[in-house]
């Protein structure tokens, strides 16, 4: 019944389950605002079907992604007021422009999209879905910059007792929030691909809609290819970082122990953090943890032996998720590279379309084992450097958190068991004849 282990679990549990439809919202709005362009531009009906069809599981996504947003605002308040007393001029900042500007303008703009199909022109009802992906992903950027911030303070000053904002755009352009963004976005615009990929193969397997699955498969493929390769990009300026600035979270990230120059990553192991050493490791390459974190073979990489035992991260969680992250995004990289040899030929490859259908859940899996990395592999900081989690939380008993958490899996629970039926519903059923 510890108030600070439960708080922590509420909020992982909260978070984790709101982040199921961030980045559909994300990168969905991005593509289905080239469909519709796709549409003012030529007139051909199939894309505005494409659109109409992808929209309304956009829809659907956002709307159940809003309602479980929303409660985590409020923690910051009920379970983390210690935190918000310390940071709260900083953090409070970030989070009061994304909901206050950016979601505001998404939700009327989508208001607008929903209802403006009789009333706009087809140009410029496209224009505000351009709006939407702009206005979503800002939102997505200013919450990326407050999590940023709290991986690396900046632009702070520690005045009557508590972090002050001194310099806004120092916290806005943060080098760590600006890799968030560059690693999340492209990965949210990924996970759209394979959404799409992934029901248009069902489709297509099926033999149903054919023209307009298959232009919406070659969209997905196209944005999941260089996505999942952009992806990979930005998860090397990340290892650098973290070696530069977080070599705690590093050490966790690949159970390394010991100081050493040429280290070696181990392809799995099973770390023992009171023995401080792997009980099991196999897979050992010399050198590579060196030139992944500071691109230079003979670097010396610090261990976590090295680093004060109330300072590390759990590793366990932070080594096997970082794993999953990598392996998942490996294979996406792999099997988008060899659907797009085969994309005029998905009529002819059945077991590629079955393998796209049962690969929509990866990129939720890595995104959400992407941010147990960032998260955990923070740990022991709630705000890296200055503020330690287990001082940032309400004085409040573990009763009232236990009772909450209850509340909160519950209700999530029926949440999401009514968006993921509608959704499947809708994507099963298929796209209607469209009337402009």
């Amino acid at each position: 019944m510890d108030p600070v282990f439960l708080s922590r679990l509420q909020f992982a549990t909260a978070t984790m389950f709101h982040f199921l439809f961030v980045p559909l919202t994300l990168g969905l709005t991005i593509l289905l605002a080239y469909m519709e362009t796709k549409y003012a531009r030529t007139g051909e009906e199939v894309y505005l079907r494409m659109t109409k069809f992808w929209g309304k599981l956009f829809l659907i996504n956002f709307a159940v992604g809003v309602v479980t947003g929303i409660t985590l605002e409020f923690q910051f308040g009920t379970n983390w007021s210690r935190y918000s007393e310390f940071v709260g001029d900083v953090f409070g900042s970030l989070l009061a422009i994304e909901a206050s500007v950016t979601f505001f303008l998404e939700s009327t703009l989508i208001g607008v999209w929903i209802f403006g199909w009789k009333r706009l022109s087809a140009k410029a009802h496209a224009f505000v879905m351009c709006l939407i992906a702009l206005a979503s992903n800002l939102s997505g950027i200013f919450i990326l910059a407050a999590n940023g911030f709290m991986q690396n303070p900046v632009g702070y000053v520690i005045q009557n007792g508590r972090a002050e904002l001194s310099d806004f755009f120092a916290v806005l352009f943060n080098y760590h929030g600006l890799l968030e963004m560059f690693h999340v976005i492209p990965g949210s615009i990924l996970l759209a691909s394979f959404f799409i990929m992934g029901i248009s193969a069902y489709h297509l397997l099926r033999k149903q809609h054919v023209n307009l699955f298959t232009k919406s498969f070659k969209i997905g493929l196209t944005t999941g290819l260089a996505c999942s390769i952009i992806v990979a990009i930005g998860g090397d300026f990340h290892g650098v970082n973290a070696a530069k600035n977080q070599p705690a979270k590093l050490a966790a990230m690949e159970a390394h122990w010991e100081t050493q120059t040429r280290a070696p990553i181990v392809l799995f192991a099973i770390p023992s953090e009171e023995q401080e050493r792997n009980l099991i490791e196999f897979g050992t390459i010399p050198g590579i943890l060196s030139f992944l974190g500071f691109h230079d073979f003979n670097a010396e990489v610090v261990g976590l032996r090295d680093i004060p035992k109330d300072e590390r991260p759990p590793v366990l969680p932070t080594f096997i998720s970082f794993r999953v992250m990598v392996g998942i995004g490996t294979f996406m990289i792999l099997i988008t590279a060899y659907g797009w040899f085969r994309r005029n030929k998905l009529m002819e490859s059945p077991t590629f379309l079955k393998i796209m259908l049962f690969s929509i859940p990866l990129p939720y899996i890595a995104m959400e084992a992407g941010w147990v990395v960032a998260e955990v592999g923070r740990q022991p900081w709630i705000v890296y450097g200055i503020l330690k989690t287990a001082d940032a939380a309400s004085p409040i008993a573990g009763y009232q958190v236990m009772l909450s958490l209850v509340g909160f899996i519950v209700v999530y629970s029926f949440l999401g068991a009514i968006g993921f039926y509608l959704m499947a519903k809708h994507a099963k059923k298929g796209p209607k004849a469209a009337t402009n």
